[in-house]
């Protein structure tokens, strides 16, 4: 099936906002940058018994140095992401702050221009722009 990114895509939006609304409910009394260290091991030890359960465990000495390159710096740019966003969660409106959020949408197709050479259709960027303008609408102050 080759529209499975869709499927993937949409499922990962829909766990996205519960995310959203489960760490706002769970960052109660909670420090918001302790509250993301037990969301990151909690996640560790899921995704490894996953991964083990389904046999997708390989030694990781066989991946390449470029390979660990990126995915470091992934992973980085990922715990960077989830205390800034633990942070204003634990601060603002869960809706206005996943909303903002979401202006990932904007940088990530500027970012895939520049770095990966992609080149989105003008209905792509006409998207895109909509989206940016939310974002713009829901940030601006009541």
């Amino acid at each position: 099936m080759t529209q499975t990114w869709f499927l993937w895509a949409a499922l990962a939006a829909v766990f996205a906002a519960m995310t959203a609304i489960f760490a706002k409910l769970g960052l109660v009394g909670v420090n918001s940058d302790y509250a993301t260290l037990i969301r990151t091991v909690m996640i560790l030890v899921v995704l490894g018994g996953f991964v083990a359960a389904t046999g997708k465990w390989t030694n990781p000495a066989t991946l390449s140095p470029r390979v660990w390159l990126f995915l470091g710096l992934s992973a980085l740019a990922t715990g960077a992401s989830w205390v800034c966003y633990f942070r204003a969660l634990q601060v603002g409106d869960a809706a206005q702050v996943a909303a903002v959020d979401k202006a990932s949408v904007l940088l990530v197709a500027v970012f895939a221009v520049l770095l990966l050479g992609e080149r989105p259709s003008l209905r792509d960027w006409l998207g895109i722009a909509m989206i940016a303008g939310g974002v713009l609408l829901l940030a601006l102050r009541r």
